[in-house]
């Protein structure tokens, strides 16, 4: 860019050159001419200079969102597998022979887990569709597996 203009700046010279008469007023702009096209030619590479400033600023808060962005990504990705992971979930589970809270990954083929504290079996159910809320006859103290279909029946 700046020797285009240096040759710019030389046809601008033959070109005056050739068209004033006056032999002093042509030596005395041909001398004064190098200064203001220096001069140019250094607010120019100012102008340049505070434009690759703001570029490079540019650049740098570019990178700096892309970073951003990046770990937003990780972190929305950590929360679909958490969300759809096939693992199952933990689940919290109080013993009812000790009163122990413990967690567990919840699996639907598990019927039953031993307590870590007291080592009692504890029968699970994982079926959301039953009505008394109980492991089928199996559980521990609901008294809701107690309970007689007959007995419903004559009660109505």
């Amino acid at each position: 860019m700046i020797s285009d203009l240096k040759k710019e700046m030389n046809k601008f010279i033959t070109d005056l050159e050739e068209n004033i008469q006056n032999k002093s007023d042509l030596e005395y702009i041909k001398e004064k001419m190098p200064n203001l096209f220096e001069m140019i030619i250094d607010e120019m590479e100012k102008i340049i200079n505070i434009k690759e400033e703001k570029m490079n600023k540019i650049v740098q808060t570019q990178q700096q969102l892309e970073a951003k962005i990046d770990k937003m990504e990780k972190i929305v990705d950590n929360i679909e597998k958490d969300i759809y992971s096939d693992e199952g979930f933990d689940f919290e589970i109080v013993c009812p022979y000790c009163d122990n809270e413990f967690v567990v990954d919840a699996d639907d083929d598990q019927k039953q887990i031993k307590c870590p504290k007291c080592e009692n079996i504890i029968e699970l159910d994982w079926a959301e569709d039953n009505d008394i809320g109980c492991a089928e006859g199996g559980c521990f103290n609901c008294h809701g597996c107690e309970i007689d279909d007959n007995d419903e029946d004559e009660d109505m």
